[in-house]
C-alpha cells in the first residue's frame, strides 16, 4: 500500500538552526498520526513541509507516492486547520464553509448544499446564518473543520487546533475529532505539544526533539516502553535514572525510567516487598491532585523523584509530610531500560 505521506531524509535549516534534521517516516492512508513535542522541536515545520508552506533543503516529501517537495500548496490535495481558526469575520458560517468550492468555481446552489451537509456533519446545521463572532470557541473550531473538509482532501493537517479552548471543551473536542476522522476515513496529521491530546486520539505518535524523531510508536507503547530519557519525561510522568544514578540505585550501568504511578512511598521502617527496589530520601513537596497526590522526594542519591500516591495510601502514611524520611519502592520489572545516558 502506498503511504499517504512519506518523509525521506528531510531537512530544513534556518540559519544555524536545523529545524528538521534528516527526518524519515511514513503515514498510512486513513491513519490518525500525531506529531508531539515541545516548542522548537520541528513538528510544526514538518507540517508546513507537508502543506507546501515551506520547502525542504534536503530530502523528499512524498504525498500518495508522488514527490511534492517543490509543488506549491494549492496543487497538493491537503487542507490545514489552524489554532486561530482563520475564519472570515464578515462572512456567515455557511459562506465560510462554502468558500473552498466557491474558489474552485462550483455553482452557488451546489456549494450551498455541500456546505450545509458539512455543517450537519459537525453538528452545526442550525448555525449557518450566524457570523463567527456569534459562536463559541468550540463551534468556531468545528466551522474551521467543516471548511477544510468540504474540499474532500486526502490529508487533513491540524496545527494545535484545540490550543485556544478551555480544558473541558478541549476534552470534548478530542472525542469529536477522533469520531469524525473514523467516520470520514481521511488521514489526519495532528501537531500538538499536549501529550494528553496525542495519546488519546492518535493511532501512532512521533515524539520530536531538536529537529529529530526520538520515538515513533503507538500511544500505549510510547507510554509503557519509552525509548529515551526525553520520551520518558515528556510523555507522562517518569523518573529517569542516568548511568550514574542507576549505578547508585541498582548497581548497574543501564539507564532506566520508572513511572510515578508505579512507585510506592513507604515509611522508612516499612518492610520491602520481594522483587522490589527501594531508594531512601526526604519529602520535599506534596501536591494534592484530587484522587491522588504527587509526592516529591529528594533521594539520598541526589535526584528528586516523584510518586503518585492515592488518597487511601496517603492516609496509611500516618500524616508523613514535608521533611519526613521515606523510602520510594518499585517492582524491578517496572523499570524500563532506556537508550543513551
Amino acid at each position: 500500500m502506498t503511504s499517504a505521506i512519506e518523509f525521506r531524509g528531510v531537512s530544513r535549516v534556518f540559519g544555524d538552526v536545523r529545524a528538521v534534521d534528516d527526518v524519515s517516516f511514513s503515514i498510512e492512508p486513513g491513519e490518525f498520526f500525531a506529531m508531539l513535542g515541545p516548542s522548537g522541536s520541528g513538528k510544526t515545520t514538518c507540517l508546513r513541509l507537508v502543506a507546501g508552506f515551506d520547502l525542504p533543503d534536503a530530502g523528499h516529501v512524498m504525498l500518495d507516492g508522488a514527490d511534492v517537495s517543490a509543488v506549491p500548496p494549492f496543487e497538493r490535495n491537503v487542507n490545514t486547520v489552524f489554532q486561530d481558526y482563520a475564519l472570515f469575520p464578515h462572512m456567515t458560517v455557511l459562506e465560510n464553509v462554502a468558500y473552498g468550492p466557491r474558489v474552485r468555481g462550483v455553482d452557488a446552489a451546489t456549494r450551498s448544499q455541500q456546505a450545509r451537509e458539512m455543517l450537519d456533519l459537525v453538528q452545526l446545521g442550525a448555525q449557518g446564518e450566524r457570523r463567527p463572532a456569534q459562536l463559541s470557541g468550540g463551534q468556531r473550531q468545528r466551522v474551521a473543520l467543516a471548511r477544510a473538509l468540504i474540499n474532500r482532501p486526502k490529508v487533513l493537517l491540524l496545527d494545535e487546533p484545540l490550543g485556544a479552548l478551555d480544558l473541558k471543551l478541549r476534552e470534548e473536542m478530542q472525542i469529536e475529532l477522533k469520531g469524525l476522522q473514523r467516520r470520514l476515513g481521511i488521514t489526519f496529521v495532528y501537531v500538538t505539544h499536549d501529550q494528553g491530546e496525542a495519546l488519546s486520539m492518535a493511532d501512532r505518535v512521533a515524539v520530536f526533539n531538536k529537529g529529530r524523531i526520538e520515538q515513533l510508536a503507538a500511544p500505549r507503547e510510547l507510554y509503557t516502553r519509552p525509548a529515551t530519557a526525553f520520551v520518558a519525561r515528556f510523555v507522562g510522568s517518569a523518573n529517569v535514572a542516568d548511568v550514574d544514578l542507576a549505578s547508585k540505585l541498582v548497581g548497574g550501568a543501564q539507564p532506566f525510567a520508572v513511572r510515578a504511578e508505579n512507585i510506592l512511598v513507604l515509611d522508612e521502617s516499612a518492610p520491602l516487598a520481594a522483587e522490589s527496589v527501594a531508594a531512601a530520601g526526604a519529602v520535599v513537596a506534596v501536591q494534592f491532585h484530587g484522587a491522588a497526590s504527587r509526592w516529591q522526594v529528594k533521594l539520598d542519591a541526589g535526584e528528586v523523584w516523584s510518586a503518585l500516591v492515592s488518597e487511601e495510601d496517603a492516609r496509611a502514611l500516618n500524616g508523613l509530610a514535608v521533611g519526613a524520611r521515606v523510602r520510594l519502592a518499585w517492582p524491578r520489572d517496572a523499570a524500563v531500560p532506556l537508550n543513551g545516558n
